[in-house]
C-alpha cells in the first residue's frame, strides 16, 4: 500500500493472499498421526513397491501447500516456455477476479452509515472537500 492506501495495488493483494496462505499452512504445522505416519501402508505395500497410486497418499496429498499463482517448476524451464513472471500472473488473476465478481448489494442504511463515517474522517483529516474541525 502506497500513499496512506490511496495507491493500490490489486496484483499485490492477490499475490499476498497466496503468501498468507503458504504462512497459514506453514504455521499450521505438519500434522503426525497414524493417519499421515501411514506405518500400517508402509509395511501392506512393502518395501521397493510405489505408493502414488495408494487412496492414503491421494488423502494426504491434500494437505500440501499449494498456492494458486506460485509455479514451482525450474526458472529456465519456465523462461523457455515464456512463462509470465508471478506480478504478471496475479494481475491477471486480479483482473479475472473484478470482471467475475458480483458483489452482494449493502442495505441502503449501511450504506449511508458509511458515507457518513467517510465525511465525518475527511473532514477531521481536511481532505476530500470536508473542513477540519476544530480539534
Amino acid at each position: 500500500m502506497l500513499e496512506m492506501g490511496i495507491t493500490f495495488d490489486f496484483g499485490q493483494l492477490v499475490m499476498d493472499n497466496d503468501f498468507a496462505g503458504m504462512i497459514k499452512h506453514a504455521v499450521r504445522g505438519i500434522p503426525v498421526n497414524d493417519d499421515t505416519l501411514s506405518v500400517d501402508i508402509i509395511h501392506e505395500v512393502g518395501p521397493f513397491k510405489e505408493f502414488v497410486s495408494h487412496e492414503n497418499t491421494y488423502q494426504n496429498m491434500r494437505i500440501t501447500s499449494r498456492p494458486k499463482l506460485l509455479d514451482r517448476t525450474r526458472r529456465d524451464d519456465r523462461k523457455s516456455k515464456g512463462s509470465r513472471d508471478l506480478y504478471q500472473r496475479a494481475t491477471e488473476e486480479a483482473r479475472r477476479i473484478l470482471e467475475i465478481h458480483d458483489p452482494l448489494k449493502l442495505p441502503e442504511s449501511v450504506t449511508t452509515e458509511i458515507r457518513g463515517i467517510i465525511r465525518e474522517t475527511e473532514a477531521e483529516l481536511g481532505v476530500g472537500g470536508g473542513r477540519k474541525s476544530g480539534r
